[in-house]
């Protein structure tokens, strides 16, 4: 690994890195402190409870709500950055305060907290947009990330209500409906051109018009003529 990939790979966790960071430092300060944040979670409709759009995402039930969020937030927001560097900021950005907003908007009346909705959408991206682009290294990708983390689905459903599904639900659309948005946008499939053809053009371009002449050979029995095509260079055309 030369030193630009390494600057590369450092540089692409360093987000990642200082957002889990947050994350436990917020857990942390409530140990500490004796205290809870929960109340300013994500409550669904109601004014107070849109301070957990910014907020909530850094709130953790315990150590284990912890730990199963910052481990997928490092590996995806890693990915994100260093094969998505231009795209990360504002796909991460959209997705952290959309996911938030839909929830607030739709979900059921309780506190909603946890950076889950920002794995989801992080996934969901990762996941459809090699395919999107057909760029082989970013269909790998997608590939890997549905192996490490395709049980996520699962999350989207309704099956335990101690479990905020419709940050799931949200975070995974907001992720897949980007990916489409941003298609055109980012690293694409490489499209290569042939000099040969290029140069081919360029010769042709001197010529105007293929002229037709018909010759009819001297054998009367032959009676398919030949057609013989000739290339008339421009300013020596015919005169009529």
């Amino acid at each position: 690994m030369d030193s630009f990939e390494k600057k590369k790979f450092i540089y692409s966790a360093l987000f990642p890195f200082i957002f889990v960071l947050l994350i436990v430092l917020v857990k942390t300060i409530e140990l500490y402190f004796d205290t809870s944040f929960v109340r300013f979670g994500i409550l669904p409709r109601a004014f107070s409870g849109l301070k957990g759009v910014l907020l909530a995402p850094f709130i953790h039930g315990d150590w284990n709500h912890v730990f199963n969020n910052s481990v997928p937030l490092l590996i995806l927001g890693w990915a994100m950055f260093y094969f998505y560097r231009s795209l990360a900021p504002k796909v991460i950005l959209l997705s952290f305060l959309l996911a938030g907003l839909y929830t607030w908007i739709s979900a059921r009346t309780a506190y909603h907290i946890g950076a889950s909705g920002l794995v989801y959408a992080l996934f969901g991206f990762l996941f459809i947009s090699g395919f999107l682009r057909k760029y082989i290294p970013l269909v790998a990708l997608s590939f890997l990330v549905a192996f490490l983390y395709g049980s996520l689905i699962w999350g989207i459903l309704p099956w335990d209500k101690s479990i905020s599904w419709e940050g799931h639900f949200w975070g995974l659309l907001i992720g897949l409906v980007l990916a489409v948005v941003y298609r055109k946008q980012g690293p694409q499939r490489k499209m290569f051109v042939w000099p040969d053809e290029e140069e081919n053009e360029e010769v042709l371009g001197d010529y105007i018009e293929f002229k037709e002449e018909v010759e009819k050979p001297e054998d009367s029995n032959y009676n398919q003529p030949d057609v013989v095509y000739h290339y008339v260079p421009k300013g020596k055309e015919p005169k009529p």
